[in-house]
């Protein structure tokens, strides 16, 4: 997968996550940070379910959603505990 593909999918990740765990988005950076970091966190969700993320752009970009929305209620918990 090409770095422009890996960037508009974490993006729209990111974007969609946003919009389901707070209302809005965090800017083109923050939404592809998101939605890359997310691809991460949910990729090794999957695995440890023994689930498979593979189904081109569309399960990339669901295996990426997912992991976003985690790591969206992971912060969100840290910032009601500080």
């Amino acid at each position: 997968m090409g770095i422009i593909l890996w960037l508009i999918i974490g993006g729209l990740a990111g974007w969609i996550a946003g919009k389901i765990m707070r209302g809005g988005g965090f800017g083109i950076v923050g939404n592809i940070v998101v939605g890359i970091v997310g691809a991460v966190i949910g990729g090794a969700l999957l695995s440890v379910l023994g689930l498979s993320s593979s189904g081109g752009i569309i399960g990339s970009l669901v295996t990426a959603l997912i992991g976003a929305v985690v790591l969206l209620w992971i912060v969100s918990l840290i910032k009601k505990k500080a």
